[in-house]
């Protein structure tokens, strides 16, 4: 799961949603280092992260990307099922995503201050150009993927992922569909069981 999804399965209280987020950004000495009340949102964060590798809907779509992608098939499908996630809000959501979007920013900005200094200085541009809402687009997602191609030790496997979107669309969807509500129910339990 990419940000935005990430954001949509956290626990409502607001230290929880940042560590959620902050996750994937820190090494784990920055992590350790989080005050108390955001430990939570790393548990969750990595809880989500095992239970989407494990479901059988999802590792269908790694294969069916992995011929074109290789080894980055998954990262590749966690941004593609953020793009799945945004065309198909209103199922999981009684929120409009831009209302959404604009909520968790407000969330970021609060809490800016306990960031690490690198991440006090990425989350305005996060906010600034928008990344949640550029998902939602195929021009967005288009240069999510070209700033990941040139991050990576082998960019040729980043070539015509829109196309392999395109081409493979319905049954991304399809898995996306049948995995996320599965997705929905194990979060809340995690937060109301584990993290409450």
């Amino acid at each position: 799961m990419n940000f935005l999804a990430h954001f949509l399965l956290s626990c409502p209280r607001e230290e929880i949603v940042v560590g959620n987020f902050l996750a994937d950004f820190l090494r784990k000495a920055e992590q350790d280092r989080l005050q108390a009340p955001y430990q939570p949102g790393i548990i969750l964060h990595y809880a989500i992260d095992k239970f989407t590798d494990q479901h059988p809907r999802v590792q269908h779509s790694v294969h069916l990307l992995r011929d074109r992608h290789s080894k980055y098939a998954p990262v590749i499908l966690d941004v593609l099922f953020d793009y799945v996630l945004a065309q198909n809000w209103s199922t999981f959501s009684t929120e409009s995503l831009p209302v959404f979007t604009q909520r968790m920013y407000r969330i970021l900005e609060r809490h800016l201050e306990i960031m690490p200094t690198h991440m006090q200085q990425r989350v305005p541009n996060m906010i600034h150009h928008n990344w949640l809402l550029s998902y939602t687009t195929l021009n967005g997602l288009e240069y999510t993927f070209d700033l990941m191609k040139k991050r990576v030790s082998k960019p040729a496997f980043f070539t015509a992922i829109i196309a392999s979107l395109e081409q493979s669309y319905l049954v991304l969807e399809e898995d996306f569909l049948s995995f996320f509500p599965d997705m929905q129910a194990y979060a809340r339990k995690v937060c109301t069981t584990q993290l409450s």
